[in-house]
């Protein structure tokens, strides 16, 4: 099939999901945002007034979705921005892949703690998963997390996004499998307590100190670029680059170690190297 023709059935849909309020942005056939930033490695957050901010590009004005899917020709699918104030979405993401079962330790959490999942909008993932939808009181954060609060359960909150169902990837399409006339139900307030409940300690930088020497030096780097949430990694990346280079200065191969870690996650190689460059040279001028 042409890219031409999953590029524009990826930018219907978003335009679908934009209609019901959600904002979204183009996604690559890697899951990755479909634009390149304007500057590698900046901790910008879409300030500059560019293109290629990845979540933070996010709209759910239509003309400003025709915008980024006009800059972005090899989309194939889109992302759906969580934790914003235009729609306080939280995604549950259910991953059953490697052993592991998410949506068994859902249930699970949810017989232990005594709350009921309604019906929500639900999409079926190419590798068998399942994300969930729900709606959260207007201006809670929620953060990012990985198999946290349980095995296979992800939160995507704030910063972070969901596939959105449509999209295409070379795995498969993400096909939305809930009934046409569920919407986007409440979080139940238990689950939304354990989501929120770590909030203090994932927004520190790092989730354990980092050991100055040793065989296990730069292991926390690693580790945290390794548990980044999807719309995070390049930044994961570009922070951990930069107190490895500041910490290790002349140690390259922590920075290896970095870089291998980005692409199993699935940052392209190339990508990759820039930031960790990005990465360096910032290091070095606040050596100065």
């Amino acid at each position: 099939m042409p890219l031409s023709l999953f590029w524009s059935k990826a930018l219907h849909r978003a335009l679908a999901a934009a209609d019901h309020g959600l904002p979204v942005f183009p996604l690559a056939p890697n899951k990755l945002p479909a634009l390149r930033s304007p500057h590698p490695g900046e901790l910008c957050r879409g300030e500059c007034g560019l293109l290629g901010h990845g979540v933070h590009d996010a709209s759910s004005d239509p003309i400003r979705v025709h915008q980024l899917f006009k800059s972005a020709p090899r989309a194939t699918g889109y992302g759906i921005a969580c934790g914003v104030p235009q729609r306080w979405v939280v995604g549950v993401d259910l991953d059953r892949k490697n052993g592991v079962d998410g949506v068994a330790a859902l249930d699970a959490l949810a017989v232990r703690h005594g709350f009921t999942l309604a019906p929500t909008v639900t999409v079926l993932t190419p590798s068998g998963g399942l994300h969930m939808y729900y709606a959260t009181p207007a201006g809670t954060l929620v953060p990012n997390s990985a198999s946290r609060i349980g095995p296979g359960i992800d939160i995507r909150g704030a910063g972070g996004y969901l596939v959105g169902p449509g999209s295409w990837t070379p795995k498969g399409v993400y096909e939305v499998i809930s009934e046409l006339h569920v919407g986007i139900a409440a979080v139940p307030a238990a689950l939304l307590d354990l989501a929120t409940a770590e909030e203090r300690k994932a927004s520190r930088p790092v989730p354990v100190p980092v050991p100055r020497d040793g065989k296990d030096r730069g292991d926390a780097l690693v580790r945290f670029v390794l548990e980044a949430p999807e719309g995070e990694l390049n930044n994961r990346l570009f922070w951990a680059a930069c107190r490895a280079f500041e910490q290790y200065p002349g140690n390259e191969g922590i920075a290896a170690e970095l870089l291998r870690a980005a692409c199993d996650k699935g940052h392209p190689e190339r990508g990759a190297a820039r930031t960790i460059d990005s990465a360096k040279i910032r290091a070095g001028r606040s050596a100065r």
